[in-house]
């Protein structure tokens, strides 16, 4: 039994935006399993008990015949309306306080659930070039989940997101969880990253065996990349480091590179950098 899969499990598919969600990635890709699969969001938690609305401030919009309606920030737990479709997300924005509670809230509704394994997805602003595929590292704290998709454990130390508190907690409970975390350009952060989205989910119609249609998402990702390509051609510096790039992933992905030597630089770039930005 495979416990990611839908045709042999339950998997719930976990992001969050904030701290664990460079360029949006993560939850754009939470967000189309959500709308391929039909998910509704069968509960939320009560807003005011975890958001510091001064961190997270709630926004306002105009809804015609309405008027104009507050969302607050919460997080919601999305279950399938159809009964042959086995996946469940969990998406929202991180709160800002009680984060045990919160975890253990949402693993109360996925124990409820019959949930048999978690797959936890997440994006960091990385040194890595917006020309080559972008990587999706698999680490789990889990010996059997590990052998089974030879993957890595974690070795990183430092500041954490509530990815990695759901992750542990979920652990505990007895549910295996696998991590998905992908390299966000740090260059071109300041928009969408529908790049990484596409591998993120890539990744999860390997592991989890969905069908969802990546064909829209490849044709996003390459018009990225060329936008990008653009914005490059106009400053000397930003083409020199990005040639730069290159080099440094071509060497690494080469024939002699191993796993363990592209998980541990990733890891590297995470500690020399953690000051509060984007980690695992």
């Amino acid at each position: 039994m495979t416990v990611f899969s839908v045709k042999s499990g339950r998997p719930l598919i976990v992001a969050f935006e904030g701290w664990n969600d460079a360029g949006d990635a993560a939850t754009s890709a939470v967000r189309a399993v959500i709308e391929r699969y039909n998910l509704d969001a069968t509960f939320s938690i009560d807003t005011e008990v975890f958001y510091d609305y001064q961190q997270v401030r709630p926004t306002i919009e105009f809804i015609p015949d309405e008027g104009r309606r507050i969302n607050w920030p919460t997080a919601s737990f999305f279950a399938p309306t159809d009964i042959s479709t086995n996946v469940h997300a969990l998406m929202g924005t991180e709160p800002s306080r009680s984060w045990p509670t919160f975890a253990a809230t949402f693993l109360d509704e996925a124990l409820a659930a019959d949930i048999t394994g978690v797959i936890v997805l997440g994006a960091a602003l990385a040194e890595v070039p917006h020309t080559r595929p972008i990587e999706v590292g698999r680490t789990s704290d889990n010996a059997q989940v590990r052998e089974q998709f030879d993957c890595e454990r974690s070795q990183y130390e430092g500041h954490i997101g509530i990815t990695t508190v759901v992750a542990q907690f979920a652990e505990q409970v007895g549910i295996p969880t696998l991590s998905l975390w992908a390299g966000v350009p740090h260059y071109a952060l300041h928009s969408p990253s529908p790049k990484v989205t596409y591998a993120l989910l890539a990744e999860l119609n390997e592991i989890a065996e969905l069908d969802i249609d990546l064909t829209e998402f490849e044709a996003q990702a390459k018009e990225w990349e060329e936008t990008v390509d653009e914005i490059a051609e106009g400053d000397e510096d930003m083409t020199d480091y990005i040639q730069r790039l290159e080099e440094e992933r071509d060497n690494t992905t080469g024939p002699l590179a191993s796993g363990d030597a592209i998980a541990a630089e990733f890891e590297e770039f995470l500690r020399s950098n953690d000051d509060g930005s984007q980690n695992p």
